[in-house]
Order: structure tokens, then sequence, then C-alpha cells
């Protein structure tokens, strides 16, 4: 009988989203089955805040021992609107979110697990969920919306213009695939092989890179990796995210109404929803009213 496959939940997180990623922490506890250890990476400043959450499959990772020397944070009072800033001698100063991106992609360097379950931390699981049904066979889950890229979808533009150069492969036409979501999956020796493939083409460490633009998406990096370079070698592409998400300001009224309304609107296939932080739901509210939502 073949030895079932461990995976790694990935959770890139910051002292301003603690309460978050502690409500996330109790949501995965409750409804990942399985063989898997919780990573959470965060800053050498805030490891101690984060061991409060630590137990026995959980554990707190400083960016530090994923990260280059040369990448650091900046001291306290050096910040921008008041958030923290990363510095480095191979770019202008870097905001948390960039950060994040990196230690996600670096701590596969540091993994024995196969599979990379990657859940940001303003997302709660809602559903029980076994991550070995990531695989088909020898295959992960790799999410992909065919075609969502378009000429008015700025940001993403420019995500896919810095991995045409990051993985050296031709401008696809637009529209383009859209690998982005708050939950996916990541096949841990696909990752490493990135890694060493950016190395390799760009004759530097894949940190300094990857930072050649600040205007990157690690999600678009991956998917275009495994889609366009192996084609799709070790992945099987569904276009059914496992997480529900609220991107917007604009999709529903920001009240308990409005709430309520994206809730009832989970599919039959995902288990987890995900608010963005920048709405302004207080995470607790999302967690109870999700309980009453949601069977």
């Amino acid at each position: 009988m073949a030895h079932p496959r461990r995976t790694a939940v990935i959770t890139a997180s910051y002292s301003k989203d603690y309460e978050r990623c502690a409500i996330l922490c109790e949501s995965v506890d409750q409804h990942l089955k399985g063989d898997w250890t919780h990573y959470l990476l965060v800053a050498g400043t805030d490891v101690r805040l984060f061991q409060t959450l630590e137990g026995p499959r959980r554990r707190v990772i400083n960016e530090r021992d994923l990260l280059p020397w040369w990448l650091k944070a900046a001291p306290s009072w050096m910040t921008y609107k008041g958030r923290a800033l990363w510095l480095t001698p191979f770019s202008p100063p870097l905001r948390g979110w960039h950060v994040q991106q990196l230690r996600r992609l670096a701590i596969s360097r540091h993994l024995s697990e196969q599979a990379m379950f990657s859940i940001d931390s303003d997302v709660i699981m809602v559903r029980d969920f076994d991550p070995a049904m990531l695989w088909h066979g020898n295959d992960l889950m790799l999410y992909r919306r065919d075609g969502n890229i378009t000429g008015n979808h700025t940001d993403h533009l420019k995500w896919l213009a810095h991995s045409d150069t990051l993985l050296t492969l031709p401008s696809p036409a637009l529209p383009a695939h859209d690998y982005i979501n708050t939950m996916i999956a990541w096949r841990t020796d696909t990752c490493r092989a990135l890694l060493d493939s950016i190395e390799t083409h760009h004759r530097r460490h894949w940190v300094r890179a990857v930072l050649a633009s600040r205007s990157f998406s690690e999600c678009q990096i991956y998917g275009r990796y495994a889609d366009e370079t192996l084609h799709g070698k070790g992945h099987f592409v569904t276009d059914q995210a496992l997480c529900h998400v609220l991107w917007d300001d604009d999709t529903v009224p920001l009240d308990e109404r409005g709430l309520r309304q994206f809730l009832r609107d989970l599919a039959p296939h995902q288990i987890g929803i995900g608010i963005q932080s920048f709405l302004g739901f207080n995470a607790r509210d999302i967690q109870r009213l999700a309980a009453q939502e949601i069977r």
C-alpha cells in the first residue's frame, strides 16, 4: 500500500492580521483532515506573537530562515503610511505583501511534504476537507481560470509581463489565464524546480531575479511555470476555486445583509471563504455569520 502523501499548509501573515490568522487556525484545526502540518511564515519581529498559535501540527517559521541575508525588515521607525517596509540593495523598498509572496516560494526548499497548500490568513475554512483530495493519481490540482486576464486588468497585466521575463516565456495572447486564488495547491518539487530554473536562467539568486520588478504574483509565476514550461506535467487543471472570495467593495453591500448574501453563494465544492481585510468586516462577525449560513 502506498504511503499517503503529506501536505504542508502554508500561511504567510503579519501582526495586524493576527486575529484573522488565529481564526483561520481554529478553522483549519476543525475542518482539515488527513496528514498535514501548518506553517505560519512571519517576520522576525512577529515570531513571538504568532508562537501563541503553535501546536502539535502548527509551526511558526521566521522569514530570516527562508530569505537571503540582504533582504531585511526596515527599522520600526521607517514606514510607508504606517506600514512596514523591507530593504534590499537590489530594489526599492518592499511592502509586506511582496515579502509574504517570497516566503511562500522560499519555504519549498525546506519542506519534506509533497504538496504545499497555501491559505491566506484572511480565509476561514467552513467545510471538512482532506488535502489528499488535491491529487488525482500522481497529478496535483492546478487552479486556472482560462482567459480571465483581459486588457482591463492593469495589475494582472504587469504580473503577466513580469512572469514573461522571469520565466523566459513569450507573452501570451489576451485574454490570458489567471492562477490567483487565496487557497491554492503547489507541488513542492515543482516549486523547488521553479526556483532552480530561475537561478539557472538569470545567474543570480532567485529572489534577486524576482525583484527585477515589484509588480509580481507568485501564483502567476508558479502557474505559468507548471503550465507552459513543464507543459502541465504532474498537474491537472481545474477552474473550480476551493475558496469563495470577496475581492472588491462593489460585489455586495458592505453590511450584514451583503455578507449573508455572499456566504449563501458558496458553491458545493468550496471549502473556505476569503473576505479581503480592507473591506472592513470584523473577523469574528464573519465567523459567526458563516456558522449560521453555511451547511
